[in-house]
């Protein structure tokens, strides 16, 4: 049974980027005897409610992990599902987000995207590219290997020869973006699978044995808490730090 206690944050520190692998719809699906693609009809209307929630508590990018390069491997009759649930969304959820304000990238391979996906992606990211509110980009056949060698192929092309971070970051499909401050991943599992590889190096990871359909705003909550208790140090010792950021 879940609490119904609230979670209390400290609005001064909030993290700037979120990123988020959305996990368990499938096994959420299973638990009460419903076909999986339910799982990751339920998952559409959590993500919403993220979104909601990170918008009104000042994030300024939320990244979601939606569809991996390794999701193709999954039945057909899923994967067909997935896309399907793709266009949906682009349809139905974009104006909500263009009402609000909202930002909508999507980053990863197109090419195997049906023209229906493609179209609609560029559409909304079109619709809603000058909005001045929070940036949501979902990851859709994404990954953080193939991420960094299309930048290093990209910059072998330019004839770069010594590569910098800097370099690096003006190829990565986030570059334009800062790095993810909080990491979450829902559903039990404990690993990054591919995803933004470079960009997590200093992410602080919240792992969760919450079903992804089931991470509701308090669940959200716990896990900026959680983030807030960090003690983010980037390579200093705790004396190093502003009074502000050290914790006990």
């Amino acid at each position: 049974m879940k609490s119904s206690t609230q979670t209390i944050l400290e609005h001064t520190q909030i993290p700037r980027h979120v990123a988020i692998i959305m996990d368990g719809n499938g096994r959420w699906a299973k638990k009460r005897f419903l076909p999986r693609v339910m799982g990751h009809k339920k998952g559409v209307d959590q993500l919403e409610a993220a979104v909601r929630r990170c918008s009104e508590l000042g994030v300024e990018y939320l990244t979601v992990f939606a569809f991996s390069t390794e999701n193709w491997r999954r039945p057909s009759d899923e994967v067909s599902f997935l896309m399907g649930l793709f266009v949906e969304a682009l349809k139905k959820k974009v104006q909500a987000l263009h009402r609000n304000g909202l930002r909508l990238r999507v980053i990863g391979n197109r090419d195997k995207f049906p023209t229906q996906i493609v179209d609609g992606i560029e559409e909304s990211e079109k619709l809603t590219a000058n909005n001045p509110g929070m940036t949501l980009t979902i990851a859709a056949d994404f990954g953080g290997r193939q991420d960094i060698l299309r930048a290093v192929n990209e910059l072998l092309k330019e004839g770069v020869t010594t590569i910098t971070e800097e370099d690096m970051l003006r190829h990565l499909s986030l570059g334009d973006a800062p790095e993810p401050d909080l990491f979450i991943r829902t559903g039990g599992e404990a690993r990054i699978s591919n995803f933004m590889l470079w960009q997590m190096a200093y992410a602080e990871l919240y792992f969760t044995d919450t079903l992804w359909p089931d991470f509701d705003a308090n669940e959200l909550d716990k896990a900026i808490a959680s983030f807030q208790k960090r003690e983010r140090r980037f390579g200093r010792t705790s004396e190093q730090l502003p009074k502000d950021e050290q914790r006990p």
